[in-house]
């Protein structure tokens, strides 16, 4: 489609600077009427300025979209991911990646509910937020036209994003102490990368940190929790029940208090370069733990291995942004399948950035103590392992035998 051809586009909008001078640009450039679609994904920020500023830059209210979205994001998309206990290279529990397929789904519905023809975001060309937006979009609409303005425009530097907001009366508040590193948060994390972290052997300060007490600071004496699992994923704890997202949101709150889920890595985007991020997940890294305690009980050893075999091909495919593809829901089906036994309580430790399993119990456990135990038994026979062993061996028996005869 020519750009004389899209009448109304909806854009993914925080209301910061960037997403307001794109929504100008749209009206201007596509003489397009514009959908602003702002999610509350947990992140902590107000979004009824978004709102005011849309307002003022001339779009209908009717059109402006703020919608509440945390529970659909833990409950349908952090929740299905940690049952496959994914990490991205190691280290990187996602979550920046997890968030923009639920945000690219959000528009493709409004698009649809008011007739629009196009969807716009404001990730950059170099980053790895325009593939996942834009997978997302045309893996649900591929009918649907996308425009990426870094992409089109000459504006590629924050002096001349302010001078076009100036130029076309676009206010941009100024904010104080706002963090001069680029940022993205939601319940799950948040992020930062730019400035000083341009540096990889640079440490960041110690105020960049905002999700996390530095572990100078955090009590000398543990938190108990007990995590409750029910198919998989979380369900109460201490016993209170709670729903997917203040389940997490609880967990986020512990976890900040004992200075858990910092990591400072070097990752390597979808696009090809590389890239050092900062993040905090403080639920996630206790979520991540609790969840691979009750499957040491619950899943059997084979079935176990083999999803662990499987999980670096599915975190791969959410960070590159896969997550409505065909082999990501296959995966996903083996990996829900796996979870119906996945049910009990894990005791935690919370101390000094540790998450420390101290006890785990499970109706469905697969963990006999009449086999396990060091003391006398009655139901194994050691003397079955010679047998076992000469037969697993036998290869090597034979290509010893083979050897020596040369």
């Amino acid at each position: 489609m020519l750009k004389k051809n899209v009448k109304k586009v909806v854009l993914a909008y925080s209301g910061g600077l960037d997403t307001s001078v794109i929504l100008k640009w749209l009206q201007d450039e596509y003489n397009a009427e514009v959908i602003t679609f702002s999610a509350d994904l947990g992140q902590g920020e107000e979004l009824e300025p978004a709102k005011i500023k849309a307002l003022e830059l001339g779009v209908k209210e009717e059109n402006i979209f703020i919608l509440d979205v945390k529970e659909e994001f833990v409950k349908d998309y952090v929740f299905p991911m940690f049952r496959a206990n994914a990490i991205y290279e190691g280290e990187y529990l996602l979550g920046t990646s997890i968030a923009r397929p639920l945000i690219a789904k959000k528009q493709i519905e409004i698009a649809a509910k008011l007739g629009a023809d196009a969807v716009a975001h404001g990730a950059t060309g170099k980053g790895n937020d325009q593939v996942r937006f834009e997978l997302g979009y045309l893996g649900l609409n591929p009918d649907i036209t996308v425009i990426a303005p870094w992409r089109e425009w000459d504006l590629n530097s924050r002096e001349k994003l302010l001078s076009y907001a100036k130029k076309h009366n676009i206010k941009i508040e100024k904010q104080k102490n706002k963090s001069p590193y680029s940022m993205d948060a939601n319940l799950l994390h948040i992020s930062y990368e730019g400035q000083i972290l341009e540096d990889p052997s640079k440490e960041p300060e110690e105020s960049m940190w905002l999700w996390t007490s530095s572990l100078e600071k955090t009590p000398n004496t543990p938190t108990y929790l007990t995590i409750e699992y029910e198919n998989g994923d979380p369900i109460s704890i201490n016993k209170q029940a709670l729903s997917p997202a203040n389940l997490l949101k609880a967990l986020n709150e512990y976890g900040n208090l004992h200075g858990i889920g910092r990591i400072d890595i070097v990752e390597n985007r979808y696009v090809g370069m590389k890239a050092r991020g900062c993040y905090e997940t403080p639920g996630g890294t206790i979520m991540l733990k609790a969840h691979r305690a009750i499957e040491s009980l619950c899943l059997d050893r084979e079935e176990a291995h083999l999803k662990d075999e499987l999980m670096p091909k599915y975190a791969k495919l959410i960070y590159n942004g896969f997550w409505f593809s065909k082999e990501r829901e296959m995966l996903q089906s083996a990996i829900d399948k796996t979870q119906k036994n996945v049910q009990g309580q894990v005791r935690l430790k919370l101390l000094k950035g540790n998450v420390i399993v101290v006890g785990r119990s499970s109706s469905e456990s697969l963990y006999n103590e009449a086999y396990s135990t060091f003391e006398e038994d009655e139901v194994y026979n050691q003397k079955d392992a010679e047998g076992f062993i000469k037969l697993n061996a036998l290869r090597f028996i034979i290509a010893g035998k083979n050897k020596a005869k040369k």
